[in-house]
């Protein structure tokens, strides 16, 4: 079902999105956004207190744990949701990354005993990483089933798997040839009130400014602000690279924007690495 190239070049894309957002993840302070020395055409070290020693091509711990997730599957033929997740506790074991809300409220379902493991998190960022799910799912059923028991894994909330579904939904739509926009609004009725909102906002915001837009729907990490800024994103961009800058200077979870947006973008079957500039794929991971 799943072209393994494509499926590799869609990794390597959201991993490259989130070591592109790494400068000014978690920035929100629009004075200190404004003053930073970055060169925005370029892979750049971290400027936040966050992930505070990261250098250029490094990843926020979102890419770090999609990598995990990769490596993970990449010699598997299914998604085991315990193997997986004792996996990726190991990693976290001994991680000197950022250790966020869902990770730490995931850590604490695990001592306990509790399945589905995951938190009560309601951040966008998780959806950004399925991308590597691609590698042990054969069908588009086994897709949409894989990315529900990876969400749950670590982000157990209605909101969290209802905007999974959508985004893994369009993503078939659009790895199948569907326009992104058309796409977008072919799936409004399968989903509720609120999602339609966000669906209709995000679009309609295609023709404003991507600064403005995405500090009106809320920079920060939840579904709610996050998810109308990825719609912004992929209505508005027809460039990769001008998409990903501009998502950048918004500051706030950029990552998880970025991945998720990226994703989607680079699912159209006549996109691929070349949308993306050469000096970004200096990324600090090996995608095979």
């Amino acid at each position: 079902m799943f072209d393994n190239k494509k499926v590799k070049e869609l990794v390597l894309s959201t991993l490259v999105a989130d070591s592109y957002s790494l400068a000014t993840h978690w920035i929100y302070d629009e004075k200190q956004l404004s003053e930073l020395d970055i060169n925005w055409e370029l892979l750049n070290d971290a400027k936040g207190v966050w992930h505070r020693g990261k250098v250029a091509g490094e990843f926020t711990h979102f890419g770090d744990q999609t990598f995990w997730l990769y490596q993970f599957l990449e010699d598997k033929n299914q998604f085991n949701v315990d193997e997986y997740i004792d996996y990726w506790k190991s990693k976290i074991d001994i991680y000197n990354g950022y250790i966020d809300g869902a990770t730490k409220g995931t850590l604490e379902n695990i001592s306990k005993g509790i399945k589905p493991t995951g938190s009560s998190s309601t951040d966008l960022s998780i959806i950004g990483r399925i991308a590597p799910l691609l590698l042990v799912s054969k069908t588009k059923e086994e897709f949409l089933e894989n990315i529900s028991k990876f969400v749950s894994c670590t982000h157990n909330t209605k909101e969290a798997l209802e905007a999974s579904r959508f985004f893994g939904e369009l993503f078939l739509k659009v790895y199948e040839g569907e326009n992104i926009e058309e796409a977008i609004l072919s799936l409004k009725d399968r989903f509720d009130t609120k999602l339609q909102s966000y669906i209709y906002s995000g679009i309609a915001s295609k023709t404003d400014d991507t600064f403005d837009a995405i500090r009106g729907f809320g920079p920060a990490c939840d579904i709610d602000g996050g998810f109308q800024g990825v719609i912004h994103l992929l209505c508005k961009y027809d460039d990769f690279k001008q998409m990903l800058i501009e998502n950048a200077k918004a500051g706030g979870d950029n990552s998880a924007r970025a991945m998720l947006a990226s994703l989607i973008y680079m699912a159209s079957p006549n996109r691929n690495l070349t949308k993306i500039p050469s000096d970004w794929l200096n990324i600090k991971a090996t995608i095979i």
